[in-house]
């Protein structure tokens, strides 16, 4: 379950990680056609976009439905921004987080048969590996979760907010963020010690496991089943509430919160956040249709 949770809820910043070469993928188009909706009033349009943060080669998602709705919003807003060129904000915010003393050796930290599995898997981060010594737990399975990307052929340069920023950027329009870099790994940072070790012993799982669970999230995405995401995660949260809480519930209400304030204001805006936020009870979309907001789903 954390494994899983890690790869979907973390991806946003450890995709900085899957940047490097990858193996080859597939030269067929898999068409995809992620649930989008949209919410309006007589001055305001604002267009929901549930997306998965990384992605194989060769996936047509830019339906013609999101590139009008791309080419009418006046800005895009993303869960959180990071600057793949610049990577300095991210590795700041990291370094803040991460190290703390007197921590006990990262092999010690996993069970007994997992420590070779561990050993290889610093090997292939390219990391010193005194220095993870010096990490707390949820900061080495970040290091560690851009192995299994890359091994699964997953490439940031994918990333559906890095070529929705993309396309932003070059027509010249804003895009902000709902959460810094900061906030963002705070989460996880506040995870208690017991929940930060499955994270470190999922990420260094053989990548067949993970690969699996990601092509079942990745098949409910490209169908636009919002049902079958939501089913998903109500699993992988049903023996945490406190999880459910702190990851799923106060974010939605963050969000939503901020898009109600937003709807108090004349034009149009793109938010593209993790398909997993938009499905299911307490998602956003649940939250502002309880609101009174009618949430009109167009693909």
């Amino acid at each position: 379950m954390m494994k899983k949770l890690f790869q979907r809820l973390f991806a946003p910043v450890a995709a900085l990680l899957a940047l490097g070469s990858a193996p080859a993928a597939q030269a067929r188009t898999n068409v995809a056609r992620p649930a989008l909706w949209e919410i309006s009033d007589a001055d305001t349009t604002i267009y929901l976009f549930g997306t998965i943060h990384l992605l194989p080669e060769n996936y047509s998602w830019q339906s013609p439905k999101l590139q009008k709705a791309m080419g009418g919003a006046q800005q895009l807003m993303v869960e959180t921004i990071v600057d793949e060129k610049d990577p300095s904000k991210l590795m700041s915010a990291m370094a803040s987080l991460a190290f703390s003393p007197n921590l006990p050796p990262l092999a010690s930290r996993v069970a007994p048969e997992k420590r070779a599995a561990l050993a290889e898997a610093i090997r292939q981060s390219g990391f010193p590996p005194q220095a993870f010594d010096r990490m707390e737990t949820w900061a080495a399975a970040f290091i560690l979760l851009g192995n299994q990307f890359r091994h699964m052929g997953l490439k940031g340069q994918e990333g559906v907010e890095i070529v929705l920023r993309n396309d932003f950027a070059t027509q010249g329009k804003p895009i902000g963020e709902l959460e810094t870099n900061l906030e963002q790994l705070s989460f996880f940072d506040k995870l208690p010690e017991n929940a930060q070790r499955q994270l470190l012993e999922g990420s260094i799982e053989e990548p067949a496991s993970m690969s699996k669970d990601f092509q079942q999230m990745l098949a409910s995405w490209v169908k636009g089943d919002v049902a079958g995401i939501a089913a998903s995660f109500n699993r992988d949260l049903s023996g945490s509430p406190e999880l459910q809480q702190a990851l799923i519930k106060q974010r939605n209400a963050n969000w939503s919160k901020w898009i109600e304030q937003r709807m108090g204001k004349p034009g149009a805006i793109l938010i593209a956040v993790g398909a997993g936020h938009l499905a299911g009870p307490d998602s956003v979309v649940d939250i502002l249709q309880r609101d009174g907001y009618r949430v009109r789903r167009i693909q």
